[in-house]
């Protein structure tokens, strides 16, 4: 754990702020969920909660059918992170964060496509890996990350490439509704 040199107080409800410099290097925005954690020694730790990363596992395996059936990388993330990968080496990609552009995505609620000539999407910071096709997952309408086709040299997103994410994305959505 790395200490920061900030104090807060606790005020007479109980609250304590977390200052603007760490929600925004720790990309914590208004609303988001939190999860609380304890240990021995004293310590309080808050933790990003992602729903999400609850089905990983669940999202993993939808990952590797998708890319099956699809014939093209598969990611899954949630708004700050990917939690799966198919389709290419798990490493290259798992639990990096997302890019700007993807954020900008989700916020939106817009499906992206690659044409030819059309824009790039680089979703992942740090790799130059380029996506195909890709759709934000919404859950009782909060954004709570996006599914994407990868861009494997096929050059554009095909119409059944484009409704197999969006699909993948609705699906995903009603899985964390139930």
């Amino acid at each position: 754990m790395k200490a920061t040199g900030i104090v807060r107080r606790i005020d007479d409800l109980g609250r304590v702020v977390i200052p603007k410099e760490i929600r925004r290097t720790m990309r914590i925005r208004e609303g988001d969920p939190l999860e609380i954690y304890t240990d021995n020694g004293g310590e309080v730790i808050f933790k990003k909660y992602s729903p999400i990363g609850e089905l990983s596992g669940f999202a993993g395996s939808y990952a590797e059918v998708l890319h099956k059936t699809g014939g093209h990388p598969v990611v899954v993330c949630d708004r700050d992170h990917v939690v799966a990968v198919s389709g290419i080496p798990k490493k290259e990609l798992l639990e990096r964060r997302v890019s700007s552009s993807l954020e900008d995505l989700m916020e939106s609620r817009q499906n992206f496509s690659l044409v030819p000539a059309g824009s790039v999407m680089q979703p992942v910071e740090g790799s130059d890996r380029m996506a195909l096709a890709a759709s934000p997952i919404l859950s009782a309408g909060d954004i709570c990350g996006a599914i994407m086709f990868l861009d494997d040299g096929s050059a554009s997103a095909a119409e059944a490439d484009i409704k197999l994410i969006a699909a993948a994305a609705a699906f995903l959505g009603r899985q964390m509704e139930e």
